[in-house]
């Protein structure tokens, strides 16, 4: 038998966690609606070609670009066949360990990126930056961080 007694949230928690979710569901929606009206690619995808565009030599491993895209590598392997279909990534083996796959931002992806992020930066200046001052900018960074090192506190790619 379980000794250990819930913890049950306050009326103050349950609003500010009400409050996160709302926020998290909504910024992911609105950012999606404005790439696929766009770009006409979805808020993941858009983050895979971004990351492979700052990546050295426009190259990963997908294994650990499904990490920084925050994605599993199943989901990652079914956006990255349709982003190759579309001429914007290129797979190959990994000529160090045949054991990885690559992943390869081509020149279209470059282009497709390029073209993308200013679009997307302006709406998430706009849902995120704009409404917030920069001391609550600090602040949501800090409470982010904090969250996140919670979450997994191996992960040391997330800026303090």
């Amino acid at each position: 038998m379980d000794t250990h007694e819930t913890r049950w949230l306050n009326a103050e928690e349950r609003q500010t966690w009400l409050s996160l979710t709302a926020m998290v569901i909504n910024l992911s929606n609105a950012l999606d609606t404005q790439l696929q009206r766009d770009a006409g690619i979805s808020h993941f995808e858009y983050q895979v070609l971004a990351t492979l565009s700052e990546a050295a030599e426009r190259t990963m491993r997908m294994s650990d670009l499904a990490i920084l895209a925050n994605g599993s590598l199943s989901r990652l392997s079914h956006v990255v066949k349709r982003l190759e279909k579309q001429g914007w990534v290129r797979r190959s083996p990994d000529p160090d360990n045949g054991r990885y796959t690559l992943a390869l931002l081509t020149e279209a992806g470059w282009e497709k990126t390029v073209a993308t992020a200013p679009g997307h930066v302006e709406e998430v200046r706009r849902l995120v930056f704009d409404p917030l001052t920069q001391a609550q900018q600090r602040t949501l960074r800090a409470i982010g961080h904090r969250v996140n090192q919670v979450i997994d506190p191996t992960d040391t790619r997330r800026p303090d």
